[in-house]
């Protein structure tokens, strides 16, 4: 098999929002007269869709939510960010991000997004980072019914990827999945997909248990290695 398709996590790989994140679960817990715990926000968190954070701390602390109370509490949290952004001068965007976009462009290679981040809240990012258009596929927490660590993204991202590319016949083995946290491994590994960790949210050491390679950063990473296992296999 050749590498034929670089699939991006979001949150923690393209943007380092994760505080901004955590700040607005903790202020809709206050909101519901819980104290947010850092290590509960850590274990469920990360790498989850917020309808699956929301739904699972609530659930966790003995609290019976419908399906449209939670419908509710994302729509409240992604108005939030989205204006919590409008509000930064700056992005923060991974510095090495724009770069490692266009060389992987310049090689040939599909470009795809998947992630758990509304679809609204990624486009904003996109647009204004002005990396959008690297983005053949982008597959957002709106459009999958199951977040990571289930594997139903990027199963999508190649089905999207085929559909538009007829001859490709793209399969999971010759894509490469960019995560940075467990959940996120997890579920490239459950469709198939190589996955090199970066250590933008966990310790290097940890995600080396768990991720086919590991960088601390995208500068690191060597394409061309990765590759020649990729055609080995």
């Amino acid at each position: 098999m050749t590498l034929k398709a670089i699939l991006f996590d979001f949150n923690g790989v393209i943007i380092n929002d994760e505080a901004i994140h955590q700040e607005l679960i903790n202020h809709i817990l206050l909101g519901e007269n819980l104290r947010p715990e850092e290590s509960e926000y850590r274990e469920i968190c990360l790498g989850r869709s917020d309808r699956i954070c929301l739904k699972n701390i609530l659930v966790h602390r003995g609290r019976f939510v419908t399906d449209e109370y939670i419908d509710k509490l994302v729509a409240n949290k992604s108005l939030a960010y989205q204006e919590k952004l409008t509000q930064l001068e700056t992005l923060p965007i991974y510095p090495e991000i724009t770069e490692f976009l266009a060389q992987i462009q310049q090689r040939g290679l599909i470009i795809g997004l998947v992630t758990g981040a509304l679809k609204a809240e990624v486009q904003l990012v996109l647009q204004r980072a002005k990396i959008e258009s690297y983005f053949s596929v982008i597959v957002a927490g709106d459009d999958i019914n199951q977040s990571k660590p289930e594997p139903d993204g990027y199963l999508l991202a190649v089905q999207l990827i085929n559909q538009n590319n007829h001859n490709l016949n793209l399969q999971p083995s010759e894509c490469l999945a960019i995560e940075d946290t467990y959940a996120g491994i997890e579920a490239a590994k459950k469709a198939g997909i190589q996955v090199v960790g970066i250590a933008n949210t966990h310790p290097f050491h940890m995600l080396q248990r768990k991720a086919n390679w590991t960088v601390d950063y995208l500068s690191d990473l060597e394409l061309d290695r990765i590759n020649q296992v990729c055609l080995s296999l």
